[in-house]
């Protein structure tokens, strides 16, 4: 595997901060960020230098029920071509449901959800990862991901989940230890078990991140510093095997560039730290492989069936976070509405981002109009479309009261809904919205 050293991820918002930064080997960046045709001056910049830059996806929902898009999955290996990338990375999680496999409406998460640790579970992501490897022109990496709940009556640990993944499909692992924090405080899960469950030689690389706790639950928001657990289980890792490449990620609340080279060499130390310790203890203990298939290929009517009761599953599961049915068997009430919140309120955040004018236009009732309005509408699609959505559920209303508000929505909408864009730029017509709500203070 190419060692890679250590890295960032790359966001529009530090690219800067990025460029000047000492001792950044190499970069990641969002996949469904970048345009291969149209790469930002930054990346090109970075790699002119020799500076090595990995697509990282978050929507292809290999976890998912549905076979890997095949749409997404060009996108993807026109990025990692685009890109001249050693390998391209993805998520072990599932982020839509519902469908032909249901019979029902589908439905988008906005977010990346955990998969049921079981064999129909594990024989469809298998299944999917090879799709997807078959896809791509460079070897891909995949991420266990955050969870904040757990699923009931799973049938293995995350280690052995993992061990048995890499071992059926040969596919890399990208670990987040991060998330393995994250797991620890949520569901009591031990990192250093997960860790010595892990097939180390399938490492590709590893994600520090930060996040915080509230009430007993940790939540990764990659916009908060990397606290010291975080540091002690990658130090953790580096003593049982040395990863090729440790990055950094930080997707907002970004803080000045010197405390991020700060956060750099708190990982260097941390990663220093592990080899000294490998160097003086014996090798750590692994555990032992799961019972399971041999990794011969799954018949089609067997997978098939598989893929339905997973689908049914997720569908279910989805529907109560996004959508206000009942909660399914088994799972923890008060942890699935915790984590239905932070859903409704990424999604409004992300929706703000995609379509700035609505805050603008709506002001301080932007939060919490958005925040009624996903209670009763799932998100079906993107969020562009997502934000269309909701003015016309504002508008329907006859809301905001405000009627200059309520024009200037309009005719946002309008502008946005007809087959080609006005003259008027975005950008005029958010500096416009912007003094009408100031000149009401």
């Amino acid at each position: 595997m190419e060692r890679l050293g250590t890295g960032i991820g790359w966001r529009p918002e530090i690219a800067d901060a990025v460029e000047d930064m000492p001792g950044v080997d190499w970069v990641e960046v969002v996949a469904e960020n970048v345009c291969p045709g149209h790469l930002p001056e930054s990346l090109l910049r970075l790699r002119a230098r020799g500076v090595t830059v990995v697509p990282h996806g978050v929507g292809l929902g290999l976890g998912g029920a549905e076979r890997p898009d095949e749409g997404r999955l060009t996108a993807l290996a026109e990025r990692a071509q685009a890109l001249g990338s050693p390998l391209v990375t993805e998520h072990i999680a599932f982020v839509r449901g519902g469908g032909p496999l249901t019979a029902s409406p589908r439905l988008e998460a906005g977010h990346l959800l955990p998969v049921p640790r079981t064999r129909d579970a594990l024989d469809v992501l298998c299944e999917n990862v090879r799709i997807a490897q078959e896809a791509l022109p460079v070897p891909l990496a995949v991420e266990n991901i955050a969870a904040l709940l757990a699923w009931p009556a799973e049938e293995m640990t995350e280690g052995q989940f993992l061990y048995e993944l890499a071992d059926r499909t040969g596919v890399r692992l990208l670990i987040d230890v991060a998330n393995l924090h994250t797991n620890h405080v949520n569901r009591g899960e031990d990192p250093a078990k997960a860790l010595a469950g892990l097939p180390l030689e399938a490492i590709a690389y590893v994600h520090v991140a930060g996040g915080f706790e509230r009430d007993g639950v940790w939540h990764d928001s990659h916009a908060h510093p990397v606290p010291r657990p975080v540091l002690g289980i990658l130090t953790d890792l580096a003593s049982r095997v040395s990863p090729p490449g440790v990055l950094l990620e930080r997707d907002e609340n970004f803080p000045e560039p010197v405390e991020l080279e700060r956060e750099l060499e708190a990982i260097r130390q941390a990663v220093h730290a592990g080899r000294t310790t490998a160097a003086i203890r014996p090798g750590a203990p692994t555990a032992p492989r799961p019972a399971g298939p041999d990794g011969a290929a799954q018949e089609a009517g067997a997978l098939g069936s598989a893929r339905q009761r997973v689908s049914l599953a997720q569908t279910a599961l989805l529907s109560a976070l996004v959508a206000g049915t009942p909660v399914p068997e088994g799972f923890d009430r008060v942890r699935l509405g915790v984590q239905a919140r932070a859903l409704a309120s990424k999604r409004a955040g992300v929706v703000a981002k995609v379509a700035p004018e609505l805050p603008v236009i709506l002001g301080e009732g932007y939060r919490s109009a958005f925040l009624e309005y996903a209670h009763g509408h799932p998100m079906a699609g993107g969020y562009r479309r997502d934000a269309m959505e909701f003015a016309a559920f504002l508008l329907d209303a006859g809301r905001p009261q405000d009627a200059e508000a309520r024009r200037e929505l309009r005719e946002w909408r309008r502008e946005r809904s007809g087959p080609a864009p006005r003259s008027r730029r975005p950008a005029a017509r958010l500096s416009r919205a912007a003094r009408r709500i100031l000149s009401r203070r």
